[in-house]
């Protein structure tokens, strides 16, 4: 993303009750707690979503694996995948316990998995299970409750079936909607490939905003750059950034500024990296290995000269047994700031 700022952008209206002008997407694998402390450390504003978990694993599973988080990371929102109105509702209640500011239904994602057991992008075939489970978790929580969907699966092609999902689940109580502006096929495409291969549709998530003012309608999918963000907003209400936000964390650096109308940050890459290195500390001294929480920081500096061979020592050196902090901060020295 550009680094630069962006002229008014800071002007626009800043009701939004969990500030969700700008969110970093819920990624499998890439948004664990590790992630979003380091996020953190760039904006301070932006929501944070978790991966996702699923209601079987919270119920069944060790419930502190899955929601431990700092306290630093609000904004934060958990993404719950299920089906099951009752199970849902018992976990919605469990992350509100643990101090989540929203929960999340995924109703995106297309994996084989998660279509078999019933949840994720294949409910959007069946918006009365998506409302009742919207209705038993908001009886039982304040939090908001939210979905994220796609505009479509398979040969949906039509505007009409997203507008009876969005209007069948918006009735049952959801007020907040973030939508991937691409269709999920739910055969034939792997996860990644849906990622990518359907074309995006940003008109008809313009639409919805359109034909239900009183949501609130977050767009995501392709977006890349703070202008085409700006864009975005004087439709919608917020805008969600999946992997270039990860794959270029330093681009978050101006959203404060931009979207928040903060005072301009001033901290550097290496500040930034310098900030994270406490909390590494305490990490691997109850066990933590590196690899787990510096993979994360393997973009920091994009676009940096020595910058690949940043990325190359660390992963070189941040999964062998015992590497420490001097692994961080012997990759550091080969890169300008």
């Amino acid at each position: 993303m550009n680094d630069s700022a962006i002229a008014n952008v800071g002007k626009l209206p800043l009701e939004l009750p969990l500030n969700r002008r700008v969110c970093v997407a819920p990624m499998l694998d890439w948004t664990d707690r590790h992630c979003r402390y380091f996020l953190r450390q760039i904006t301070q504003h932006a929501v944070l979503y978790s991966e996702m978990v699923t209601s079987q694993a919270l119920i069944h599973g060790g419930r502190a694996r899955f929601l431990a988080f700092d306290s630093s990371e609000h904004p934060v929102a958990l993404q719950l995948g299920g089906s099951d109105p009752q199970q849902m509702a018992l976990c919605a209640k469990i992350v509100e316990d643990y101090g989540y500011d929203e929960v999340n239904i995924n109703v995106g994602c297309p994996s084989d998995r998660v279509q078999s057991g019933q949840f994720g992008a294949c409910l959007m075939a069946t918006p009365e299970i998506v409302a009742d489970c919207v209705s038993a978790m908001q009886a039982v929580v304040d939090i908001p409750v939210t979905v994220k969907t796609r505009i479509g699966i398979d040969r949906q092609d039509d505007y009409e079936p997203l507008f009876n999902f969005i209007d069948t689940v918006s009735k049952a109580g959801c007020e907040i909607f973030i939508i991937h502006a691409r269709k999920a096929w739910l055969d034939g495409l792997s996860p990644k490939e849906n990622r990518d291969i359907p074309p995006l549709n940003y008109e008809r998530v313009y639409q919805l905003k359109a034909d239900f003012p009183q949501l609130e309608i977050i767009i995501n999918g392709g977006i890349c750059d703070w202008e085409s963000s700006a864009t975005h907003l004087k439709q919608v209400d917020g805008v969600m950034i999946g992997r270039e936000a990860y794959s270029n964390p330093y681009s978050l650096i101006t959203v404060d500024q931009n979207f928040y109308g903060k005072a301009p940050s001033t901290a550097s890459r290496h500040e930034v990296l310098n900030s994270f290195i406490p909390y590494l500390e305490s990490q691997l001294a109850t066990g933590t290995p590196l690899g787990r929480m510096a993979k994360h920081t393997l973009g920091l500096f994009q676009g940096v000269p020595g910058a690949r061979a940043w990325r190359r020592y660390l992963s070189d050196n941040m999964w062998k047994p015992g590497a420490d902090i001097s692994v961080i901060t012997n990759a550091a020295r080969l890169v300008q700031d």
